[in-house]
């Protein structure tokens, strides 16, 4: 078996080989630091690689005897020297990967990653079309700064547009990472104030001001919100009086069901957390129920907070 370091010393073995018709097992055991021992071991993994087939001339040849015996290595046969290309849905697949980090990314890695697409792009010629994905990720500027706030570790204050309650915020937060989740960017940090974890979308953040504090030391974040990342995927069931009714025409939703004293049952599919709290937020009362119940635990809690804590 293999080790990681020895695939990387094979991969180098190679050309290096194949710039040299005759080199001495010393000289390759002191190139690559290791013993003249282990350079017998990796040729005798070496000449088990090449093409699939199975054919004569698939494999690497190397005369083992000549290497063992007289200490010199020679390289009859390399089929590795075929360049390998990419089909074209293997490059639309990494152009794919690439772009979203891309338009996800700081400025800076934004850049590097529209370079790698375009090397990609021209492997396989005129054909790839240009491929835009439109991921919600937020201003370039936010993106930098938080990026730059996670890497130095320091405390930020957001100014943030939140749609649960409406009105714009200035929370101030230990910036930790950025997730993208259904084609939305989300930060995931520490609330200082409410003290736990919290996501916001970045596409709502309108402004990051350093604090000039470094970030305290925190337990990991958990994953955003069990039912929100959760195998059964991003759909809340709710049951609604008929004067909420209205919320099956005006939302995209999975199914409807009628209820018997004229109430529905609507299913509905949540990218945003947030979102899904101001709709409960705005429906109150006529909300009978949530499936999963934990996905209104948001909810709960603001009208806690705007109520004085008669909600239950």
């Amino acid at each position: 078996m293999t080790s990681g370091p020895q695939v990387t010393r094979l991969l180098t073995l190679v050309p290096y080989l194949l710039k040299r018709e005759w080199v001495d097992v010393a000289t390759v055991a002191a190139d690559f630091g290791i013993s003249p021992k282990q350079v017998l071991r990796d040729l005798e993994v070496l000449v088990m690689c090449g093409l699939p087939g199975g054919l004569p001339d698939d494999l690497i040849e190397i005369d083992l005897d000549v290497a063992r015996e007289e200490g010199v290595i020679h390289l009859r046969n390399a089929p590795v020297r075929r360049p390998l290309r990419f089909t074209r849905d293997e490059a639309m697949s990494l152009i794919v990967a690439v772009e979203a980090v891309r338009e996800s990314a700081d400025p800076m890695t934004a850049a590097a990653a529209e370079s790698v697409a375009r090397k990609l792009s021209a492997l396989v010629g005129g054909e790839t079309p240009r491929v835009s994905l439109g991921l919600r990720a937020g201003p370039s500027d936010v993106r930098l700064a938080l990026s730059q706030a996670i890497a130095e570790g320091r405390r930020v204050c957001l100014t943030y547009d939140g749609a649960a309650r409406r009105e714009t915020t200035q929370p101030v937060v230990d910036p930790v990472q950025i997730d993208v989740i259904d084609g939305v960017s989300y930060l995931v940090a520490w609330a200082v104030k409410r003290r736990g974890w919290r996501s916001y979308r970045v596409d709502r953040i309108a402004d990051v001001a350093p604090t000039g504090d470094a970030s305290d030391r925190h337990p990991a974040p958990p994953a955003i919100s069990g039912w929100f990342t959760g195998k059964a995927g991003n759909v809340v069931t709710l049951d609604l009086d008929a004067e909420a009714a209205w919320v099956t025409e005006y939302y995209p939703n999975r199914g409807v069901e009628a209820l018997e004293d004229g109430g529905v049952r609507v299913e509905l599919p949540v990218g945003d957390p947030g979102w899904l709290t101001g709709l409960i937020l705005r429906l109150g009362p006529h909300v009978r129920a949530v499936d999963p119940p934990e996905a209104a635990t948001d909810a709960l809690a603001e009208a806690r907070i705007v109520s004085g804590d008669r909600v239950t």
